[in-house]
């Protein structure tokens, strides 16, 4: 038996984003995922599921299939980690080692084979959430951070004093990866990891990053700044006098790519 008690609150459910062109397989998850308290997206293409992005906000995770007309899973999976830390899980009937290390190696956090023990899926679903942290803002477009800033991940912009300033995918994604990890600490090892998991990237290419997504909110006065530099720890969110009760610190420490 599925614990349904174990997914969140009932009142504020986790939200799963499915990329899956068998409509059947769809309508299975959709129905089976709901009853044991997910709120589910569902989408034909990776080009579909994008665009769900943009009208409802970031999910907490996506299970994505590889292969998808319009736009298939592993490309869908490159473009949204471009701009987010979004969790993946890939759901797939390719079965070849090759495959299964390279998606798990660039994009997954977890790979399932079709076809698949619906159990299974939601107990790989619940590990990962865990895994990645328990935190509750609000995945809505525009997710409203202080009374000064608001970000709108999958538009890649932020909202300043009414303003609305184009990102640019890393500083979204740098965003995306605070909000991810509440009010903790985050070190600059751990932020190349999760930033740029594939290259071979410095701390002074971080900061330069960090002072231009501060310039661009305003963050310059240190007395009201967003993003604090911890001496010796990193960065984290300044969270305290930001009147932003819907985000609260992780729980675990996200893994390192």
């Amino acid at each position: 038996m599925i614990n349904a008690g174990a997914i969140g609150d009932a009142a504020n459910p986790k939200r799963l984003l499915i990329a899956e062109d068998d409509e059947e397989i769809r309508h299975l998850l959709t129905f089976k995922l709901t009853r044991v308290g997910f709120d589910v997206l569902t989408a034909p293409s990776g080009q579909h599921a994008l665009d769900l992005i943009a009208e409802h906000g970031l999910p907490h995770l996506a299970i994505v299939d590889i292969n998808m007309p319009i736009m298939g899973g592993l490309e869908f999976c490159e473009r949204v980690k471009q701009f987010s830390d979004l969790p993946i899980i890939v759901l797939t009937a390719i079965d070849e080692p090759s495959v299964v290390i390279d998606a798990i190696e660039r994009f997954a956090e977890d790979y399932v084979v079709k076809p698949f023990n619906l159990g299974e899926l939601v107990a790989r679903i619940q590990r990962v959430l865990r895994r990645v942290g328990d935190y509750d803002y609000a995945q809505k477009p525009v997710i409203q951070i202080n009374q000064r800033l608001a970000v709108d991940l999958g538009h890649h912009l932020a909202i300043v004093d009414g303003k609305t300033i184009l990102l640019t995918p890393t500083e979204t994604k740098l965003l995306h990866i605070f909000l991810l990890n509440g009010d903790r600490p985050l070190s600059c090892e751990f932020l190349l990891g999760r930033v740029w998991p594939h290259e071979e990237v410095y701390e002074e290419t971080l900061r330069v990053h960090i002072s231009r997504l501060r310039q661009k909110i305003g963050d310059q006065p240190l007395a009201n700044r967003t993003i604090l530099t911890e001496r010796g720890q990193g960065y984290r969110l300044n969270i305290e006098s930001h009147q932003a009760p819907s985000i609260k610190s992780s729980s675990k420490p996200r893994p390192r790519m």
